[in-house]
């Protein structure tokens, strides 16, 4: 049986935690083959953005060309996508493409810094949205999109609920960001219907690269024509797996200490089929 095939259009994290990087390692977890269309390349760890380069919109746009007469491409994730230059650029070759699409509304990293040019935001609300079939916001990113805060766990179903509604697509509502009592909540809106994803809190230095992961491992479940609902389940279990897995380091000064997920995972360290 062949492999299938999905492609992560996003940013290069040379940490290579979170970005194309993080896509791969997770793609190829789940058995599925990763191609990469770059965005930009970005100078980063889990504790620092030094630099964001953006690559030419027209070099993106010949990427994804060559990807798409080349390989029989059977989902696609968007990450962070700069600037509405490079939107348009995507928006050329994906608007009559008919595979699942999810994108991942990148628009600040965990550090805080931004990763997305203001004039980004309305080629995204209204023009990448429509298209996708899955969005994976993080509860700032919501409060961008919505225009509002999202203060408690009902206020972020009810974010799910509009998001899902307003761009007729299922919305992953992540909760990481939230206030917890020791257990984190997803949300998945998908046709009004709404399924809660719980996983306890885990503490760790930094949790660099969650977003770019469940929404590489959503991509991935569809790629093998798994529905949105399984789909998106897998990728919790999974990302929750990567983060119980981290790898800790401590810095060469030993003033910190720096944590990486680990998407590297076996079927035996997955209990999919068991659930």
């Amino acid at each position: 049986m062949k492999n299938p095939i999905a492609l992560t259009i996003a940013g290069s994290d040379c940490s290579a935690g979170a970005g194309l990087q993080a896509d791969l390692k997770t793609f190829s977890s789940f058995g599925v083959y990763g191609l990469t269309a770059v965005t930009c390349v970005v100078s980063e760890t889990p504790l620092t953005v030094h630099h964001v380069h953006p690559v030419p919109p027209v070099i993106l746009q010949d990427q994804i060309k060559l990807l798409l007469e080349s390989y029989p491409i059977a989902a696609i994730k968007t990450g962070m996508l700069y600037s509405k230059a490079h939107i348009v650029a995507v928006l050329e070759l994906l608007t009559d493409l008919e595979v699942p699409i999810v994108v991942d509304p990148v628009m600040v990293a965990s550090t805080g810094d931004p990763l997305l040019v203001e004039d980004a935001l309305d080629a995204i609300a209204e023009r990448l949205l429509p298209l996708a079939s899955v969005m994976t916001p993080n509860l700032p990113e919501a409060e961008i999109l919505l225009g509002r805060s999202i203060n408690t766990f009902e206020d972020q179903q009810e974010a799910a609920q509009e998001l899902a509604a307003k761009y007729q697509l299922a919305c992953y509502l992540k909760g990481g960001h939230a206030e917890t009592d020791g257990i984190h909540r997803d949300v998945l809106c998908q046709q009004g219907s709404l399924e809660i994803l719980e996983a306890p809190h885990l503490d760790l230095p930094q949790n660099h690269g969650t977003g770019c992961t469940l929404a590489a491992a959503i991509t991935a479940g569809l790629s093998q024509e798994h529905s949105i609902l399984e789909a998106s389940r897998r990728a919790h279990q999974f990302v929750h797996q990567a983060l119980k897995n981290s790898l800790i380091w401590t810095l060469p000064s030993g003033s910190d200490e720096i944590s990486h997920l680990d998407q590297v995972q076996r079927d035996s360290e997955r209990d999919f089929d068991k659930t």
